[in-house]
């Protein structure tokens, strides 16, 4: 059951949030200095406990409510680590410390929308498996 497109999703999801981390900066102080998420000890620990919770997920294939909520627990860590960015970004006045916002920020939100199409997925297929079991 490797094959099936809520695996291409999980994958989709654990490359975003594990790989275009190094690529994406987070944002741009006002010296001009980038910041990436390997630069914050607690972004990259998060984007990367997001990225193992994907992987460990593509291979409880056979145990589809295992997978299905820690797709769910993927996405509260998401939306955790998103609501560090806002805090990150909104907690300075005058934005003295974060002068330009990059497009790393947004990680989060598509990985949430990788990680709630896979659940849709995987919802489907445990119902299809249930809806067999009841013609036996």
């Amino acid at each position: 059951m490797i094959q099936r497109i809520q695996t291409l999703y999980l994958l989709l999801a654990a490359l975003v949030s594990g790989g275009l981390i190094f690529v994406f900066h987070l944002w741009i102080t006002e010296e001009g200095v980038k910041i990436f998420a390997p630069d914050n000890l607690l972004f990259l620990s998060l984007f990367l406990g997001s990225t193992v919770v994907s992987l460990v997920s593509i291979f409880m294939y056979t145990n589809r409510k295992l997978q299905f909520v820690l797709g769910r627990l993927n996405i509260i860590l998401n939306f955790i680590l998103l609501g560090f960015f806002v805090y990150q970004s909104l907690n300075v006045s005058g934005e003295t410390a974060v002068s330009e916002k990059g497009i790393g920020m947004f990680l989060p939100v598509v990985s949430i929308v990788l990680l709630a199409l896979a659940n849709k997925a995987i919802k489907k297929d445990e119902d299809l498996v249930k809806s067999v079991d009841r013609l036996r």
